[in-house]
């Protein structure tokens, strides 16, 4: 076990150099120059070459790039052109807030998408199952920001139920749980839609097989068939679902985070675009690019855990 998962961190190296490459090269993508975006109109060239200079731009661009990887490595993602704060200090006060907001909306797509595959699945063909894919294709199809703005319209401006916006301390949640609940149901949705629909085909694979056949005809409770033998091992793909889900959470968190003025990484990146702050926006990026890369690893990690006869060459 431990070669395996010193060869899996291995293999993310590369990954992690790739995502490095991109997310470096978003300062060279931009049309124009940088440091006269980043200076304004009407900025004299004097201005501008100063922005070049502090920002490195007038350096041979792999000398850029080895310089920005040398000071990641060390903690250092620059400073804000907005605030002159150091990027992780930035980062820092607002990474929580996101890997929160990820984390229980993967909980609230876990527990409803496999109650909703395995419904599907037992029942499957029946009336519960097309009823239950139907609401997981409508989950499936609408938009976080749609789905977040109608939440808010039902159970915040109409109904007050529950509150518009978020009164956040600056180190994350607020004390009104109730809080949690419209962006948790925004993000989660889509997640709880495809958990279902991948739990639903993998314990109909499983299901159908001749272990499956030999457990019930041995009078084996069917409840004992099904949680026991076929959701453990239909589990193993929905894992991978659930892993990617959690990346996509993260990345997601923009779109939900801006609508319901949430202080996270993501409402930060947006306001970094809209100020032209390039470093905020390398360093989420990065920042957010990596976590995905170890959230593949793990999931990598708990295959070999779940099932040990899985070669993971």
């Amino acid at each position: 076990m431990t070669k395996f998962i010193i060869r899996r961190l291995l293999q993310t190296i590369p990954v992690l150099i790739g995502v490095s490459i991109l997310v470096f090269s978003l300062m060279h993508l931009i049309p124009g120059d940088p440091a006269q975006i980043i200076a304004g109109e009407g900025a004299s060239e004097k201005t501008v070459e100063q922005i070049r200079e502090k920002l490195g731009l007038n350096e041979p661009v792999h000398v850029q790039y080895f310089s920005y990887i040398s000071n990641a490595l060390q903690g250092d993602l620059g400073s804000s052109i907005r605030s002159g704060r150091p990027v992780m200090e930035e980062i820092q006060t607002r990474f929580l807030v996101t890997v929160e907001l990820a984390f229980y909306s993967t909980l609230l797509a876990v527990f409803i998408g496999l109650i909703a595959g395995i419904i599907s699945a037992v029942r499957h063909y029946t009336l519960s199952d097309v009823t239950i894919m139907i609401i997981a294709l409508f989950g499936l199809s609408m938009p976080n920001f749609w789905m977040g703005l109608v939440l808010i319209q039902w159970f915040a401006v109409d109904a007050s139920w529950l509150p518009e916006f978020l009164k956040m301390r600056p180190s994350g949640w607020g004390d009104d749980w109730r809080q949690v609940i419209l962006p948790v149901i925004t993000l989660g949705t889509g997640g709880a839609a495809i958990i279902a629909r991948m739990t639903r085909s993998s314990m109909l694979e499983v299901i159908g097989q001749d272990y499956i056949r030999t457990a019930r005809a041995k009078g084996v409770s069917e409840r004992t068939v099904i949680y026991r033998h076929a959701l453990k091992n239909a589990l193993i793909p929905v894992i991978t679902v659930v892993g990617l889900e959690f990346g996509a959470f993260l990345g997601g968190a923009v779109l939900t985070e801006t609508i319901f003025a949430i202080n996270g990484m993501g409402r930060l990146t947006v306001d970094a675009i809209r100020q032209r702050d390039f470093p905020i926006v390398q360093g989420t990026v990065l920042v957010i690019s990596t976590l995905f890369v170890l959230v593949n690893l793990i999931v990598d990690i708990s295959y070999r855990l779940l099932n040990k006869r899985i070669d993971m060459n």
